[in-house]
């Protein structure tokens, strides 16, 4: 059956009545899905103002549900708190069970809850970050709700986009939800250590990843037992630089 209109209910007896029916509700979505991208942007553009007034890197990290988000931010704040300041920003349809996990690492974590909503939007984190009360120059970290799908279409006023690709997952998946690896600056391929036991082709998965994103750039790691964590921090640390330094220019 058709989502929109319902075109195998016992009323709808002709083509004709059909094709006017869904296009017409097409051309309502339509309106409807522009207007709400149209606010969310509006909601966006004022978050990155704000948060390059204040020299903040703000990342937003997007995955499938049970891809090591959470285990890898835990992970990657205890190596570099000692030397930046770093704000938490989590997203899940129910429960503050992974905003207590970051809290445990010593810094400030804001839970944000969707109910239903399938994704973060700009409006809950320009809200969210007011409550943060960040200091400047420093680390934004936005853990999305679990989905390839719909994070890709919403800015929240990010510098960039973090894609987390587990090794279960499959080595197609850049293939079947391209609109997030081509947003994104940078796949980390997650859970490595499970690579022994596993048919994933990582060298085919950079491939793919590379066909929809050639400027995409790609670590492996597995956050659990911190291999190769350090690969992302330096990452982080440059990307960082690099965004105060064209922020500064910008600013003169």
């Amino acid at each position: 059956m058709c989502s929109v209109c319902g075109c195998n209910k016992a009323e709808v007896t002709s083509d004709s009545m059909h094709k006017h029916a869904h296009q017409q509700s097409s051309s309502r979505l339509l309106e409807i899905e522009q207007n709400i991208l149209a606010k969310n942007n509006y909601y966006a553009e004022r978050n990155r103002q704000q948060l390059q007034s204040n020299g903040i890197f703000a990342l937003n990290f997007v995955s499938s549900p049970g891809a090591g988000k959470t285990t890898l931010l835990t992970e990657i704040i205890n190596q570099l708190k000692d030397q930046h300041a770093i704000y938490v920003i989590e997203g899940d349809q129910q429960t503050a069970l992974d905003a207590a996990r970051i809290r445990e690492t010593g810094v400030k974590a804001m839970q944000i809850n969707t109910g239903k909503g399938c994704h973060l939007d700009a409006h809950m984190v320009g809200h969210a970050c007011k409550h943060l009360d960040m200091h400047k120059n420093a680390f934004l970290f936005i853990e999305n709700v679990g989905n390839l799908i719909c994070p890709a279409g919403f800015d929240l006023g990010e510098a960039h986009k973090i894609v987390i690709l587990s090794v279960t997952e499959g080595e197609d998946k850049p293939l079947k939800y391209p609109e997030i690896f081509h947003a994104a600056e940078l796949m980390i391929i997650n859970k490595t250590d499970l690579l022994p036991h596993l048919n994933f082709a990582v060298q085919e998965c950079c491939e793919y990843a590379k066909q929809i994103n050639p400027d995409i750039d790609i670590i492996q790691l597995c956050a659990t037992s911190g291999e190769n964590i350090e690969q992302f921090g330096h990452w982080l640390i440059a990307g960082k630089a690099q965004f105060q330094s064209a922020n500064n220019k910008h600013k003169l």
